[in-house]
């Protein structure tokens, strides 16, 4: 190998203008305000949800929980809106997709799916968003297995 070929392998050398060597990340990953809101929120989702699936593990051993950023759907403030949909108004939090078959013709299964910017704006703390999200979960997974939520949650009440 003539010296020439083994300088054009080396990777250049980057100086260390002010001597302080490789940066790293601004935040370590042990720092709470590491985590993104999304990740927090999926957490919450996660923490709120346990509960329901240790209670009904059998029977929800099919669903799949899945968080999206905003609904796909449009409602009209004068549309019913139909069961499997959580809404607040016109504006849907969650809903429960059934299990089915996709467009290639493969068998799906039953997911719930929240939404988190519409969850996120109407709660301002993270006390108020456990809240909301155990309402909209007992909702679905009693929509699910087509029970009353006050079945679940002795204490649930949504106007």
């Amino acid at each position: 190998m003539t010296p020439a070929s083994a300088d054009s392998t080396r990777l250049p050398i980057r100086r260390d203008r002010h001597e302080r060597g490789v940066r790293g990340p601004i935040l370590p990953v042990a720092v709470p305000r590491y985590r993104t809101r999304s990740t927090d929120f999926d957490q919450a989702v996660l923490e709120a949800y346990a509960p329901l699936q240790n209670r009904f593990f059998e029977q929800l051993t099919g669903v799949d929980l899945a968080v999206d950023t905003i609904p796909r759907m449009r409602l009209s403030s004068d549309m019913i809106i139909p069961d499997e949909i959580f809404a607040d108004g016109p504006v849907p939090l969650a809903r429960v997709l059934q299990a089915g078959v996709d467009r290639a013709g493969n068998p799906t299964r039953a997911r719930i799916v929240l939404f988190r910017m519409p969850i996120e704006q109407r709660t301002t703390n993270a006390i108020e968003r456990a809240e909301l999200l155990d309402t909209t979960l007992t909702a679905l997974v009693a929509h699910y297995l087509n029970l009353d939520p006050r079945d679940i949650n002795p204490r649930f009440q949504w106007l």
